[in-house]
């Protein structure tokens, strides 16, 4: 390959395996990234956020995480539904549905895995852990 300069310049291709491929989730678990430069985790990303690395290592996650952040949907949908990010254990961050009662579907609500794809939105399913408390009359 030539520059424009008009000197020659050798060009390295390097596969993107790896790189462009999404992790998704198989059978019951999620793939999620870790940086090999900073050991950063991340879900479905190109480049490390931190270092900005592109080498990238695809690892399983043991399906055990932490509601951070919950929210009921009600718009273009029958039902509400519930839409919530999940830390991981492993500290990569993914957006699912949790299943469960409302009222235990909170920030710090403790999480695992049910089902790594919901069928129609494609999201992680994840069941509460803990019981919310319910007054019995």
């Amino acid at each position: 390959m030539y520059h424009p300069s008009g000197t020659a310049v050798q060009q390295t291709v390097r596969s993107t395996a790896g790189v462009l491929d999404r992790p998704r989730a198989d059978g019951d678990t999620i793939l999620f990234q870790r940086c090999t430069w900073c050991a950063t985790t991340m879900y479905h990303r190109l480049l490390c956020p931190v270092c900005q690395g592109s080498d990238l290592r695809t690892e399983r996650s043991e399906g055990a995480g932490t509601v951070r952040h919950a929210t009921v949907v009600h718009r273009n949908t029958p039902a509400a539904r519930n839409v919530s990010l999940v830390e991981m254990a492993e500290g990569f961050v993914v957006r699912g549905r949790v299943m469960g009662p409302l009222v235990g579907i909170h920030s710090g609500a403790r999480v695992r895995l049910s089902t790594a794809q919901d069928p129609v939105r494609g999201e992680p399913v994840f069941q509460l852990l803990d019981e919310p408390y319910r007054a019995w009359h």
